[in-house]
């Protein structure tokens, strides 16, 4: 009768081989997955990344951003008393202008800021206040959402701002573009933001240098507007390279 013969192993591989293989295999497979990444991003930054342009400052500057108020009809938001939204359907606000206050709210948590006394401030989790050691860290929470999230919804009217400065640049096509930067206020001071406009002065988008984002001189969309009820002008998406910002269940009074 026919046997098969049993191939011996070549041995037991010890616990340093164990340790040598499966140490070889992680970095495959880091290496398989973050290369990619790293190739798109570096491309990314190859083709986008830009030096803040120089401007210059004075009364030409001034007129762009009054021509680019006028065009969003500047005195309708400035009127406007209360404004509501939701930002790519996580953090959604309720923000009094006339009395300087904001109900943020985000999962279980509900924030009604004070930003004059911040002190003053209130915060709940799950419609119950909240009083204790980590109320402060909810508050700054809440700020620093309202700070990117309503910048995102009313940058343009912010151009004169106290701590804004405002420089008029050249661009490579001959047209005229508003340097704003935010020397001090908000989050993060120092952001700089070149806003692009069509003819009649409405802008349609802005390059970004902030130090949030790794690659300078990003182009963000702003010609996604909706006329609200008080007339004030307000965009509903932003298109950011291959992503997109939504802001939703816009409502003024």
């Amino acid at each position: 009768m026919f046997r098969f013969k049993k191939i011996k192993p070549f041995g037991k591989l010890t616990l340093k081989q164990k340790l040598f293989r499966i140490l070889k295999f992680i970095g495959g497979l880091v290496i398989f997955i973050t290369l990619p990444t790293l190739l798109f991003f570096g491309y990314i930054y190859l083709k986008y990344d830009e030096e803040l342009p120089n401007g210059k400052a004075g009364v030409q500057a001034d007129q762009l951003a009054t021509k680019m108020l006028n065009a969003l009809d500047y005195e309708a938001y400035k009127n406007t008393d209360y404004i509501e939204w939701t930002f790519k359907g996580q953090h959604s606000y309720k923000w009094y202008k006339s009395v300087d206050s904001c109900e943020v709210t985000w999962k279980d948590f509900k924030v009604m800021l004070k930003f004059k006394q911040l002190d003053d401030s209130k915060v709940y989790i799950i419609n119950q206040e909240y009083r204790g050691i980590e109320k402060q860290k909810y508050v700054d929470k809440a700020l620093a959402y309202f700070n990117n999230d309503s910048f995102w919804l009313v940058a343009p009217y912010k151009v004169f701002d106290k701590g804004a400065e405002r420089q008029l640049v050249k661009t490579g096509d001959s047209k005229e573009a508003l340097l704003v930067t935010y020397i001090s206020g908000g989050s993060t001071p120092g952001d700089s933001y070149l806003w692009l406009f069509n003819e009649s002065g409405k802008p349609t988008g802005y390059k970004m240098w902030v130090d949030i984002l790794p690659i300078s001189g990003l182009e963000a969309s702003w010609n996604d507007w909706t006329i609200t009820k008080t007339g004030a002008q307000l965009p509903t998406f932003h298109k950011l390279l291959f992503l997109g910002l939504e802001l939703t269940d816009i409502k003024t009074l």
